[in-house]
């Protein structure tokens, strides 16, 4: 078998020998040459970075998010790609759906998620809801009543701002008499405000604007999985969150649902939405949630992202939300008693309204932040963050969520914080 291999590999060469030599090789040879010519006149050479391996360092993402992903879930993340309009990849997206309505506590038909991270999601909500000139009313308590408020601008809405520094809370009247004022389509609240670390209530804010005929958005991102939310329960009309926080799937993907008074909203607009991507009628059919019996081609969802997704919601479904619920409390008061131990604030002061997933402290007096931020890293291969938006320079931010959410990272943060505390230059002052 070898001999014939290597006698017919001998008669292939003899041929292109004898070819090199032919008439109609010498009447191509410029034609050959302009080729030649024009494949070298590539004039950027290939980045020096992309002929090394990727590396990607082993670290501790103790910060707002992301959060480390189990290994189960990278494993998913790793399977091989399917087409995004396989019927396989229509029952994965089927089960997303069914586990996002779980992780939501709704029934809503209009149940998806976003090809891309929470920002996505956010955009999605506010643009199919709001036409131009319309009134919404956002609450500021942070950065992300701050991000909407821009969105909902940028689209041409009349936007109404009602702002509190970081860390504080809107009372239910406070509310209302807002809406009453503005008379908003649409109300928007943060419920985990992680640049500050609170966990707003919503318990009878949905009745209020339902009142007002105005639909109720309210931002999970930080706190889906971590603190208890009941989409159908507290009449929260939209919802969203983000993967890469207590889902602990990789950033990238962003469940989002709507309830029927939202769909009745966003279905009979007399302007098209100003996104095609994030345009809920196409979207709705690639998930199928139009009730049409074919999904027609929008975009190329990400299909690994969704494998991870679909992951990450499973491992909840196994868990139990009630048990992750009690886990991220029981974490958090235990990171919280460590904290007071080494002597730092906790910088919002009422325990119930304190986010479970992300702890902000105050940033401990005669000490610079990024000095502290920076010492742990180096020495602990551990990341913290500092504030974020209105609370840059008020507090520094642990995040403890999901599949890092246990006492021994706990201990491993306290350690750190305590080391930064003692090497790091203290000013007089």
């Amino acid at each position: 078998m070898q001999r014939a291999l290597f006698s017919r590999s001998a008669l292939l060469a003899q041929q292109a020998a004898a070819a090199l030599d032919s008439p109609l090789a010498a009447r191509s040879a410029p034609l050959l040459q302009r080729l030649d010519r024009s494949m070298s006149s590539v004039t950027i050479p290939p980045p020096a970075c992309m002929l090394r391996p990727l590396e990607a360092p082993l670290r501790y993402l103790f910060g707002p998010g992301p959060s480390n992903v189990p290994p189960r879930i990278l494993a998913a993340g790793g399977k091989p790609i399917i087409g995004h309009l396989h019927p396989e990849m229509y029952e994965i997206m089927n089960d997303i759906k069914r586990g996002v309505q779980y992780a939501f506590q709704t029934e809503n038909n209009m149940t998806i998620a976003m090809s891309g991270s929470g920002h996505a999601a956010m955009e999605c909500a506010v643009f199919n809801t709001v036409e131009p000139g319309e009134s919404v009313l956002i609450a500021i308590n942070g950065i992300w009543g701050e991000r909407v408020a821009e969105i909902a601008e940028r689209m041409g809405a009349n936007v109404h701002r009602m702002v509190k520094s970081p860390g504080g809370y809107f009372t239910n009247k406070e509310i209302e008499q807002a809406i009453e004022k503005h008379k908003p389509v649409l109300f928007f609240l943060t419920h985990g405000e992680s640049s500050a670390g609170l966990c707003h209530p919503v318990d009878g804010i949905g009745d209020i604007c339902r009142k007002h005929n105005c639909l109720f958005l309210v931002d999970t991102v930080a706190s889906l999985g971590a603190a208890p939310i009941f989409m159908d329960k507290q009449n929260i009309d939209i919802l969203y969150t983000g993967s890469q926080k207590a889902l602990n799937a990789p950033p990238g993907t962003a469940p989002i649902s709507f309830n029927d008074r939202a769909c009745h909203k966003m279905f009979n607009r007399k302007t098209k939405p100003v996104s095609y991507l994030f345009d809920m009628t196409h979207l709705s059919n690639y998930w199928g949630c139009d009730g049409k019996p074919a999904r027609a081609y929008h975009h190329t969802g990400p299909v690994s992202g969704f494998f991870a997704l679909r992951e990450s919601l499973a491992i909840l479904a196994e868990k139990g939300l009630e048990e992750s619920w009690k886990k991220h409390k029981e974490v958090a008061a235990y990171l919280y008693r460590g904290l007071e131990d080494l002597g730092l604030k906790l910088f919002v002061p009422e325990r119930d309204l304190r986010l479970p997933s992300v702890t902000t402290i105050t940033i401990p007096d005669g000490y610079n932040w990024r000095e502290l931020l920076v010492y742990i890293m180096k020495h602990h291969q551990m990341e913290m963050t500092g504030g974020l938006g209105p609370s840059i320079g008020m507090v520094m931010r642990i995040g403890l969520m999901g599949y890092n959410c246990e006492k021994t990272n706990a201990d491993m943060a306290l350690h750190a914080l305590a080391d930064a505390l003692k090497n790091c230059k203290k000013s007089k002052a």
